[in-house]
């Protein structure tokens, strides 16, 4: 990836729209001085911008990175290797969800064997009396922490894939 290839394919870009630096930042929220510090090659868009800027110029991101446009040829060899990288992912992603199970079943056993104490006390009969509350309150900082892991998980990989999904959204229209 060339910075400052990248920067002056920008320039180029919204030169050929008849756009202002000002009228280009106004319409993806930031100010004229990063658009003039893209263009120049000082610094990149941040990834968060590679979408809107690709539809603003009617592209694909793979040809904003490039700093160029690509023929049709190149383009079909990237989507070969997006679509070898969703799978890739996609297996990577049912391998956190049984990390997600595994975690969510121990605190769910764990909880259920401390609530069967509660009604039974049943822990009584294998401890010591005074072992059995250290064993409970074991049994629910287990499910606790493991109930908290898994949800953070799912949290975190949720906000990964909702940003995969609009990625590969923009590849299937063909940008």
């Amino acid at each position: 990836m060339n910075q400052e290839q990248i920067g002056k394919f920008i320039a180029e870009l919204r030169k050929e729209k008849n756009m202002t630096q000002e009228e280009l930042a106004e319409k993806l929220g930031v100010t004229d001085k990063s658009i003039s510090r893209w263009e120049n090659g000082k610094t990149m868009p941040d990834i968060s911008l590679l979408n809107l800027l690709a539809d603003e110029f009617n592209l694909s991101i793979p040809e904003l990175l490039k700093g160029r446009r690509m023929t049709k040829e190149e383009l079909i060899d990237m989507r070969e290797t997006i679509n070898n990288l969703i799978e890739y992912e996609s297996n990577r992603q049912i391998e956190d969800d049984k990390k997600f199970n595994k975690y969510n079943l121990i605190g769910s056993i764990t909880l259920v064997l401390a609530l069967l104490h509660n009604s039974f006390g049943y822990l009584n009969y294998i401890f010591t009396p005074n072992i059995v509350e250290f064993v409970q309150g074991s049994l629910f900082a287990i499910c606790i922490v493991a109930n908290m892991v898994s949800l953070y998980n799912r949290n975190h990989n949720i906000t990964l894939c909702e940003k995969k999904k609009e990625l590969i959204k923009s590849r299937k229209n063909g940008r």
